[in-house]
This record gives C-alpha cells, sequence and structure tokens, in this order.
C-alpha cells in the first residue's frame, strides 16, 4: 500500500530523510573534492554544520573587523594611466 512521506532535496534535486543530510550535500558539492580518493568534503561539511554557531559568530567578528579596515597605504598609490601601443 502506499504511504505518504516527508522529504528534502538538496540544490541538484537529490532526495534526503532529513535536512541535515539534504545540508550536508549542498555544503559538501559547494567545498568541491578535498584529498586524494574519496573526498573528505561530506565530513568537513558535517563539521560545518555542526559547529554552525561558533562559524556563523566568527563570520561575525571578521565583518565588524573588515567594516572598518583600511589597508596600509589605501590613498597613497597612484594609479597609472593605460598605455596605448
Amino acid at each position: 500500500m502506499a504511504r505518504k512521506g516527508t522529504g528534502f532535496f538538496d540544490a541538484r534535486g537529490h532526495f534526503f530523510k532529513s535536512p541535515e543530510e539534504a545540508t550536508v550535500s549542498d555544503l559538501a558539492s559547494i567545498l568541491g573534492k578535498i584529498g586524494d580518493g574519496e573526498s573528505l568534503a561530506p565530513g568537513i561539511a558535517c563539521t560545518l554544520l555542526d559547529r554552525r554557531g561558533e562559524i556563523e559568530r566568527l563570520f561575525a567578528e571578521h565583518d565588524a573587523m573588515m567594516a572598518d579596515y583600511q589597508p596600509v597605504g589605501v590613498g597613497k598609490i597612484a594609479r597609472l594611466a593605460p598605455r596605448l601601443s
């Protein structure tokens, strides 16, 4: 007999039983192949999802630092005019 169920899909349209599995699949595809042989990306993707709060906090701190950051020498570099050949 047919049954009703809930499924989750990653960006490529692959079916997963949980939202975590679908998200890990998407993260792994963003990371691409890592390492020789079997890719380490799925394991790294799981770690990223598990430590999401810490990672989001780190990126928020990074964004705050970058908001006021001015590289040394900015404004002192003169742009060269393009040479005509």
